[in-house]
């Protein structure tokens, strides 16, 4: 990308409502369930198949400035539990965020195994899809794990494909590429689930104050 002159100046026509600046990412706003979940992991014994159900709380956060770059963007969580356990199956948090001036999305994320990634792909406002990517060893869109991780189930790469439905909802597919210690092929872990909005976002802090003014 081209760097302007002033990197430190910025803009002064912010808009403070996120929800009606978020382009293709107004989607996702909200609080969604999915009970139609598949993930393909590595064992020692060979790929195994789980099915398991999430729930995502996507809510604005205030605009965000880098110099003259303006991101909107959400704050997530992820929480997923399989049908025969209790227990935790996966957590995640991150940002969806988005650059209107340029299309940018970009997707962080954080697991608490110790590893982040941020994934990134371009869009236009009305975008039915998706398409994010990370890759091991970028130093913009990359992927950084624990030294277990990278010597035992090393990610190389992380793509993440939204689709928008016409009722509102919209399902995903991850594809993440492991180098499994002792294997010679790579395996692709998948997650692929289907999402309905069960609550609506609350408006960013900033735009709330702006209503109460």
């Amino acid at each position: 990308m081209d760097i302007p002159d002033d990197i430190f100046t910025e803009p002064d026509d912010v808009a403070p409502d996120t929800l009606d600046n978020l382009g293709p990412l107004r989607r996702l706003a909200g609080i969604w369930e999915g009970h139609r979940g598949v993930d393909i992991n590595p064992k020692a014994d060979g790929p195994e198949q789980r099915d398991y159900y999430e729930r995502i709380e996507m809510q604005p956060i205030d605009p965000q400035a880098n110099g003259p770059q303006l991101f909107y963007g959400l704050r997530y969580h992820v929480h997923i539990n399989t049908p025969d356990e209790d227990i935790a199956f996966h957590d995640q948090v991150g940002y969806w965020l988005w650059e209107p001036a340029t299309g940018l999305v970009l997707q962080t994320l954080a697991i608490p195994r110790g590893q982040v990634a941020i994934a990134a792909g371009h869009a236009t406002a009305d975008a039915r899809q998706l398409v994010l990517k990370a890759e091991r060893g970028s130093s913009e869109y990359g992927i950084c794990s624990t030294t277990f991780l990278e010597q035992a189930f090393r990610t190389d790469s992380y793509a993440i494909t939204v689709d928008f439905h016409d009722d509102g909802s919209w399902s995903y597919v991850s594809d993440t590429v492991l180098m499994v210690h002792g294997q010679p092929e790579p395996f692709l872990h998948r997650d692929r689930n289907h999402l309905a909005k069960i609550a609506e976002a609350e408006p960013n802090p900033l735009a709330q104050i702006v209503r109460r003014s």
